[in-house]
């Protein structure tokens, strides 16, 4: 009986040592396959990029000619003509927004008048709002677009009304320059428009 008790717990210990062993390959065999996955690109996820969202820009220099945004102002529906100068009501189903880009020559030599320009608002859908014309009275006098800049002066402002589509988003602006070569360029950049 003692031959018989002996042989069961030698057994036992056995057993618990061939238990290990096969927990210890199975351990090593996840570790391999594991590093295999993660080097082999079949079974990696490719990472998913993050869409960055373009950084808006308010300023940009081209033909010596640096144009800053300073505001942008959604005047409604309605301008308010002045009896005393005898300006109608200006009257739209969308909107006017009123935009003030200022312009300085970062040259050596004046840029001549008329050789740069704020023009349409751009929306995210590509479509053009042209300056309205007949505005003349709801602008500040003199208007200075255009006008002559001397190197490195503080920015000119040049302020445009244009009708706009209440639909339209992330807007831009138009700025032309000749700058000294005479060549005209354009370009834009972002405004931010408040009420």
């Amino acid at each position: 009986m003692k031959s018989k008790k002996s042989l069961q717990s030698g057994q036992i210990s056995r057993v618990l040592i061939i238990l290990a062993a096969v927990i210890l390959v199975v351990l090593v065999v996840i570790f391999i396959v594991g590093r295999f996955a993660a080097k082999n690109p079949i079974f990696t996820r490719p990472a998913q990029e993050e869409q960055k969202v373009p950084e808006p820009e308010y300023e940009t220099t081209f033909q010596n000619t640096r144009f800053v945004f300073i505001s942008a102002e959604d005047m409604g529906n309605v301008l308010k003509g002045r009896a005393d100068f005898f300006q109608k009501d200006l009257v739209t189903t969308e909107k006017f927004i009123r935009v003030t880009v200022g312009a300085q020559n970062k040259g050596k030599t004046n840029l001549e008048q008329y050789s740069w320009d704020v023009g349409s608002i751009v929306d995210s859908d590509g479509r053009n709002f042209v300056p309205i014309t007949g505005a003349y009275y709801f602008l500040p006098q003199p208007d200075l677009c255009g006008a002559l800049l001397k190197p490195e002066f503080e920015p000119t402002p040049c302020v445009k009304i244009n009708e706009v589509s209440k639909a339209s988003t992330n807007l831009k602006i138009t700025l032309t320059s000749k700058g000294q070569n005479q060549k005209k360029q354009a370009a834009l950049i972002d405004i931010l428009v408040t009420n």
